[in-house]
């Protein structure tokens, strides 16, 4: 039988961060077994929220942009970092607002839950909303590093590029996919 889970105490912190926008930390940890590690290095990215976001037809709006890590241009739901001092809905408000020109309520957003990418290697949440009857209401406000191309289509057509590997980025996919569940008469399910 498999000793009791426990977690890790950290005896000692480092940040050494090579710039503010790639947070990295060192720690020192003694794991449960005793075992000391003295360079456990993650990053503290930040929270991410991600809306997939309904027109009144039901088709999902996506956007696509170039990904400089990956050197990929992507499809993707509209999302971005959890903004300071703004709560996690305020902050998929403003990004839906910012990257595709809607403007919504928090009354608007249902919650889709919260996945982790890389919990290894990352602290870093996605939080993940739905919406219905979503509207072009607003202007697109991008970063100055954003190009977004909006598309919409079908949410049927959305879930089959799921499946067949053309939505391959992994928070998107995944709200897709628990949309999908939750709601299958609209995702052709």
């Amino acid at each position: 039988m498999n000793a009791e889970i426990k977690k890790w105490k950290v005896l000692e912190e480092a940040d050494v961060s090579p710039s503010p926008w790639f947070p990295m930390l060192k720690h020192k940890v003694e794991l449960a077994n005793g075992l000391i590690v003295d360079d456990y290095f993650f990053s503290p990215l930040g929270d991410v929220v991600q809306v997939l976001a309904l027109t009144p037809k039901h088709e999902v709006i996506l956007v696509r942009q170039y990904k400089h890590a990956l050197g990929e241009i992507l499809l993707e739901l509209p999302g971005g970092m959890q903004q300071k001092d703004k709560s996690l809905i305020q902050s998929a408000l403003n990004e839906l607002e910012e990257e595709v020109g809607v403007k919504a309520e928090a009354s608007q957003l249902i919650s889709l839950g919260k996945i982790a990418n890389n919990p290894t290697k990352t602290k870093q949440i996605t939080y993940g909303y739905i919406m219905f009857d979503a509207e072009f209401n607003s202007t697109q406000k991008l970063d100055v590093t954003e190009n977004i191309e909006v598309l919409t289509m079908p949410a049927p057509e959305v879930l089959r590029r799921v499946k067949d590997g053309e939505i391959w980025v992994t928070d998107s996919m995944n709200f897709i996919l628990k949309a999908a569940l939750r709601y299958p008469e609209i995702f052709g399910v």
